[in-house]
């Protein structure tokens, strides 16, 4: 009996390292990360309205303010918790060199282990609505 208690979290620790170990790499890939080309040079085709722009920001309050903050500022709940350090995209100068292209890339495909995708849960209009938003944060 003694040795199942040992043993036992002695394999729930073990089975924990690959996770732990696989925090500690995500930045080199976030570093590695790449927006290709073709998808980097779409433009937005979606004109910005406010019937848009409002289920934008309710996915946004979704999905994204956990990390990105409810105004766009870098500083959501999760963000600061994990000392992520996130763009503050009430600054315009976090943006500037972003096309929407990027911006729908990255929205929809994710950005390595620490952003997930958006993926099919969003249709592309959606998905454009939101990189309006994006941008919209700085304008205020």
């Amino acid at each position: 009996m003694l040795k199942c208690v040992v043993i036992l979290p002695a394999f729930f620790l073990l089975g924990a390292v690959p996770f732990l170990m696989r925090g500690s790499s995500a930045t080199p890939q976030a570093a590695a990360f790449k927006v290709p080309p073709d998808a980097a040079s779409k433009v937005n085709p979606v004109k910005p309205t406010p019937e848009g722009l409002a289920h934008a920001k309710k996915m946004w309050g979704y999905d994204c303010a956990m990390c990105h903050g409810a105004n766009g500022d870098g500083k959501g709940d999760m963000a600061v918790e994990s000392k992520f350090t996130m763009k503050d995209y009430q600054d315009p100068a976090a943006l500037k060199d972003m096309t929407d292209g990027e911006l729908f890339y990255i929205i929809q495909k994710g950005k390595g282990d620490n952003m997930p995708p958006e993926g099919d849960r969003a249709k592309p209009d959606d998905i454009w609505n939101m990189v309006s938003l994006v941008r919209s944060f700085a304008k205020k």
